[in-house]
């Protein structure tokens, strides 16, 4: 049986869990693209990220992550999103996402806007079955080949 419960907490960027769960994204979005350069505009940092959150399971191990970066007046970014591969098909990814909602409502966010890549099919099925939708490329996405943008209006 698979547990489903998590904790999900904020933690500051540089939590030793979101540095080592933020590494392991890089070093699978680096395999599938097959190259470092692949996330265009610039990358979150502490001063860009409004919340970070880490879920943990039942025994305490940090198995998720996810972000949420102001973008303007009623929208923000979901940014960093990742699951370790062995919590994959637990239901934690959607319960970070649903944190990352409500955070940003709480931060008067209407719109939630995010970026995945081509090389991410499985990425693409999760927001889209959340109840995101393709929308047309923004900011720094405008022309990139493999960026596909998606919305929720929350």
């Amino acid at each position: 049986m698979i547990d489903c419960t998590f904790a999900i907490e904020p933690v500051t960027w540089d939590d030793p869990d979101a540095v080592r769960l933020r590494a392991a994204q890089r070093t699978e979005l680096d395999a599938r693209y097959g190259t470092d350069d692949h996330e265009p505009g610039a990358a979150p940092t502490a001063d860009t990220v409004a919340v970070f959150l880490v879920a943990r399971d039942a025994g305490g191990t940090a198995v998720a992550c996810g972000g949420l970066r102001l973008l303007g007046p009623g929208s923000g970014e979901v940014k960093r999103m990742y699951v370790d591969p062995p919590a994959r098909g637990t239901g934690v990814a959607t319960a970070v996402l649903r944190a990352l909602e409500d955070h940003a409502r709480g931060l008067g966010i209407g719109r939630l806007l995010l970026e995945t890549g081509t090389g991410q099919p499985d990425a693409i099925r999760f927001y889209q079955r959340e109840g995101y939708e393709p929308i047309d490329a923004y900011g720094p996405y405008v022309g990139e080949a493999l960026s596909r943008c998606f919305a929720r209006d929350l």
